[in-house]
């Protein structure tokens, strides 16, 4: 078993490869012309949402704020036979084909640059490295810092700015292959992780929890009702928030369904499709630095009890590059073993202290004689 809060963050500059540019000329096509079209009626300029820089801002500030007990190790390539395990041989054969070209692929705007085949596959590949690590002992929990992310790519497509489903690939290869049986995973991105759902829809040996801003934000799944078919009935669990749910919520969710959930499930491995886009600065949600903080104290203790510890994340969204990298780096110091934060306590010490400065302005004269009076009793008898 590994070391207690060691953790091992994986992070490999080849992902940085993936730079969809959409001033450059793509694929002729009507799929071109569409995005183009929907593009030019915003009004206002457009920049690719998922670039470079959220990688190489968490790693700056990870360099700059380093949290002790964290180490870093380079990802790898997924293999063809290990991203075949949730998505089909068309979609990959169509996909590669796609190597070294500009392209869209949805007219979400999903798009791939000359570097994006092989940063998705190092994405995903990243993501079973981060596995291992844990399954075999090496650390007790992981983190990817991954892209392109993953959770929107289903079986035959790519969605939201995802080319492969980077968790649910690392999902499948440890059961396939690390000799896990059940494994749950949590995603707490802002937006609903509709491809990882649609992967595991009908399996009774992946649990999937989602708690996510309610339709009709993107993608526009995710309700109550969506809880899989066949023998995985029961085995997706949904909760739609509104768009200023925040902490308390999120711990609500976690305490009430999550952790009962994940009791009765008994995972062998728990994944976390960990997104940053919940938090205030990326305007999806209103969670805090200390709510992730929270919640990966719950889901670390939830790890310790039920699987060994062993608790793995991997990066989803967040593209506001202050809340992404502090966001990420609140996580690592839990893993690590700083104590989790309590949400809604930031800045009570210094309310209070702010008060103790400035009370004796707001004294009146009988305040001022009541504690002169009182000056060296001892409680209300007026003893000494």
């Amino acid at each position: 078993m590994a070391e207690q809060n060691s953790v091992i963050a994986f992070y490999d500059e080849r992902m940085l490869a993936h730079e969809p540019n959409i001033e450059v000329p793509f694929l002729p096509g009507r799929m071109d012309k569409r995005v183009r079209s929907l593009l030019s009626g915003l009004g206002v300029p457009w920049k690719y949402p998922e670039h470079s820089a959220r990688l190489t801002a968490i790693r700056h500030l990870l360099d700059l704020e380093p949290v002790p007990g964290v180490t870093f190790e380079a990802g790898m390539p997924a293999t063809r036979e290990q991203l075949l395990r949730v998505h089909t041989n068309s979609y990959l054969d169509s996909i590669y084909r796609l190597r070294g070209k500009n392209a869209w692929l949805d007219v979400d705007t999903t798009a791939v640059s000359p570097g994006s085949l092989e940063a998705a596959e190092i994405a995903a590949g990243t993501a079973i490295a981060a596995v291992e690590a844990v399954v075999e002992g090496r650390a007790e929990s992981s983190f990817a810092l991954v892209r392109p992310p993953g959770h929107h790519a289903e079986p035959v497509r790519a969605r939201g700015f995802c080319l492969f489903n980077n968790v649910a690939v690392a999902a499948a290869h440890a059961r396939a292959v690390l000799g896990c049986q059940r494994v749950m995973i949590i995603d707490w991105d802002a937006h609903h992780g509709n491809g990882t759902q649609d992967i595991f829809w009908a399996d009774p040996d992946v649990l999937f929890f989602d708690i996510h801003r309610a339709s009709p934000f993107y993608p526009g799944t995710g309700s109550l009702e969506e809880v899989g078919v066949g023998l995985g009935d029961g085995a997706i669990i949904n909760v739609p928030l509104p768009a200023d749910a925040g902490d308390a919520a999120y711990l609500k969710a976690f305490h009430e369904i999550l952790v009962p959930a994940a009791e009765w499930f008994r995972p062998d491995l728990i994944l976390v499709s960990a997104g940053f886009d919940p938090h205030s600065h990326d305007l999806a949600l209103n969670v805090s630095y200390d709510g992730f903080s929270a919640m990966t104290g719950i889901l670390q203790g939830l790890a310790r009890r039920q699987c060994g510890g062993r608790l793995v994340f991997v990066l989803e969204g967040g593209y506001n590059l202050i809340s992404l990298s502090r966001g990420v780096r609140s996580v690592l110091k839990v893993l690590a073993g700083d104590e989790p934060s309590v949400p809604g306590l930031r800045g009570l010490a210094e309310v209070e202290a702010a008060a103790a400065f400035h009370r004796s302005a707001f004294v009146t004269e009988q305040d001022a004689s009541s504690v002169s009076s009182n000056a060296g009793t001892d409680g209300p008898s007026g003893t000494t």
